[in-house]
Order: structure tokens, then C-alpha cells, then sequence
């Protein structure tokens, strides 16, 4: 959904409540559907402001509060993978956790789990042909 500004709004719904315009040629005139300007008159009405409405629901994760507990298990297991460390901070503190998002906080932490196998696998292909 396109965002506009609170200066386009009100002058939108200023144009429809004070000017006495329809709401058709509000839209024609300001380039916007129908819909915009009929739910920008309601919500003028009904709430008094003209304010962008947050959307989304609020997020939670059990990352939030665990930032010593993750970088002990990475301390601990460094070699392992996000699908075991992901285990292993279900086992520590009973809270599930996506590969996904303890990925991202790995990365919020300066922690990067990325390892370079290929390079270990041509360093002994080269070793076995000499």
C-alpha cells in the first residue's frame, strides 16, 4: 500500500468536508482512488487524525533477552550448525527458535556461522594428486 503524506491527506479531506467537493472529483483531482478518500473522511471523523495507522502485528522472539545464553553456546560449540545450535538453545532454555531467525541474530551479534568447505576439500585434492 502506498504511503502519502499528512499534508496530502488533510488537504484531501479539507477538499471533500470544507470545499463541499464529491469525493469522485477529490479523487480525480488529487490522483487517488475512491477508497482513499472515503476511508480518509472516516477516519477524520471517527478518530480526529489523519495519522498513518501502524500495521503488523508486534513481534516477539525468545532471542530478545538471550544474547549471553547464544554466545555461550557458540563459544562452546563452535563448529556447530544453526540446526544444532538451534537444539541446543531449545535444550538450554526450553525455547524453540527458527534456523532463520537465530541466523539473523547471529549476525546482529558479529557472529557468522559461514563456513568455507570448499576450500578444505581442494587443499586435499591437491595434497592426494602431488
Amino acid at each position: 500500500m502506498k504511503s502519502y503524506s499528512l499534508d496530502l491527506r488533510s488537504k484531501i479531506v479539507t477538499a471533500h468536508l470544507v470545499e463541499k467537493m464529491s469525493i469522485r472529483s477529490v479523487a480525480s483531482r488529487f490522483g487517488v482512488t475512491k477508497s482513499l478518500v472515503q476511508k480518509l473522511v472516516k477516519q477524520q471523523q471517527i478518530e480526529g487524525n489523519l495519522l498513518p495507522k501502524k500495521r503488523g502485528k508486534p513481534r516477539f522472539s525468545h532471542l530478545t533477552n538471550a544474547e549471553v545464553e547464544v554466545r555461550a553456546l557458540v563459544a562452546e560449540y563452535p563448529d556447530a550448525t544453526l540446526i544444532e545450535l538451534s537444539e541446543l538453545l531449545l535444550q538450554r532454555t526450553g525455547n524453540s527458535v527458527s534456523q532463520t531467525a537465530l541466523c539473523r541474530y547471529l549476525q546482529k551479534l558479529g557472529l557468522n556461522r559461514k563456513k568455507k568447505h570448499g576450500t578444505v576439500a581442494k587443499l586435499e585434492q591437491k595434497e592426494c594428486k602431488s
